[in-house]
Parts: C-alpha cells; structure tokens; sequence
C-alpha cells in the first residue's frame, strides 16, 4: 500500500512540474517594449501567449546593443526560438536565438 501512495505522489509531482518547450516568440525589452515594471532598467523578456515575461538565462546586450534604432530590443520587437519554461512569475530559458525574418 505504501509503494502505490508514493508512486501516486510521485506521478502528482511530475505532472505538476513545468516542462521545458521550444517554441518562437516575441522578444524585445519588457520595460520599453512590453510594459512590464517589476524592475527597474532595460530587460529582456517574451511573450508568450499574450502575456510578457522576463527572461532568467539570457541578458538584453547579449544579442547586440538594446538601443540600436534598426535591432535593438528597446526598440523593436523581435522574433526569438526559445527553449525553457515559466517558473516564478519569469521565463527560466535554457536557449534563446534571434529568428531572421
């Protein structure tokens, strides 16, 4: 009987923890772009199903400078391959790269 309850409990858990997923998302600066103001200064984020997220695992001038007219975050809203999964209110990324469009 034990062995069945902590194979139950351990299913409830596994299904319970998020899953990491790859999927293309926006991207861009979620203080300048998406609105976000649970921090303060120029951060990355996502948006993923409607809702902006910032990131953990990947830093806003990893993929140039955020407030280059043309590609910057802060001023543009780009297209992003992520892989990771939504923990505490962020987005814990394990891969992020920019898609050309």
């Amino acid at each position: 009987m034990k062995k069945i309850l902590i194979l139950v409990f351990l299913g409830i858990v596994a299904c319970s923890t998020p899953k990491e997923k790859t999927q293309i998302v926006e991207a861009s600066c979620g203080q300048c772009k998406f609105g976000l103001d649970s921090q303060q200064g120029c951060d990355l984020a996502v948006k993923i199903d409607g809702q902006a997220y910032f990131i953990d695992g990947a830093h806003i001038d990893d993929y140039g400078d955020a407030h280059d007219k043309n590609i910057g975050f802060c001023n543009v809203v780009r297209k992003a391959e992520v892989t990771g999964k939504i923990e505490d209110g962020k987005f814990k990324v394990s891969s992020f790269k920019i898609v050309e469009e």
